[in-house]
């Protein structure tokens, strides 16, 4: 699994692979062709329990398409920025640092 392509892509590839549609995914799912659609388009965005579903039918880490995700969400909110790569290692070192003083409490 290629953590650089978008999540949707990622489901769709999945979904391709193993000789499906997006209706009998929908199905096995339950859940609208429609919103598997948009979510493959990138255009929805996944629900824990579609991600917990999804991982379980492909048998693939839940954890590994979590990041998946929410790396899509970081990414696409600072993708037009200049300073992108730099904002994502402050965040890095922000999130350790948040870490660190939620621990102590």
């Amino acid at each position: 699994m290629q953590l650089e392509k978008s999540f949707g892509e990622t489901i769709r590839d999945l979904r391709i692979e193993n000789h499906l549609t997006l209706r009998e995914v929908a199905e096995q799912l339950k859940i609208d062709t429609s919103m598997l659609g948009k979510i493959e388009k990138n255009n929805r965005n996944p629900s824990k329990q579609f991600i917990k579903d999804i991982s379980s039918l492909f048998s693939i880490d839940e954890d590994l398409l979590t990041v998946a995700h929410l790396s899509d969400t970081v990414a696409y909110s600072i993708l037009e920025e200049e300073l992108a790569t730099e904002v994502l290692k402050v965040a890095e070192e922000k999130i350790n640092y948040l870490n660190k003083h939620k621990a102590k409490k």
